[in-house]
C-alpha cells in the first residue's frame, strides 16, 4: 500500500496556529518556513512547546512527516497569499466605482 495514496489527517487547530506563527514571523515560503519552524521549535517560542510537543501536535520535522508538513504550510502561506491580494484589490474597485 503506498502512504500517499490518499489525503493524511486534518492538522489539529494548534498545527495550523503554530504554521502561522512561524509564518507572520517570518513571510516566506517552503522551505525558507522549514527553518524558520524548527529554529522556533529549538527555542520553545510558540507556548513554550519543543519539538516533542509540536509532534504530540501534528508537527513533526522528521523526513517521513515532511510531505505533510510541507502541504500544510502552502495551504496556510497561499491562503495568506490570497487575502492579501484581495485586500489589495479592493481599495481599488471602492474607489473606482466612487467616481
Amino acid at each position: 500500500m503506498d502512504a500517499r495514496s490518499g489525503p493524511g489527517p486534518m492538522p489539529s487547530p494548534e498545527a495550523v496556529e503554530f504554521v502561522k506563527f512561524c509564518y507572520d514571523r517570518r513571510k516566506v515560503g517552503w522551505p525558507e518556513l522549514y527553518d524558520e519552524m524548527c529554529g522556533v521549535a529549538g527555542r520553545g517560542l510558540f507556548r513554550g512547546w519543543g519539538p516533542e510537543d509540536l509532534a504530540a501536535n501534528g508537527i513533526g520535522f522528521t523526513l517521513f512527516e515532511m510531505p505533510a508538513l510541507a502541504a500544510l504550510v502552502t495551504e496556510i502561506v497561499s491562503e495568506d497569499r490570497a487575502r492579501a491580494k484581495a485586500r489589495l484589490r479592493t481599495p481599488a474597485v471602492a474607489a473606482s466605482g466612487a467616481g
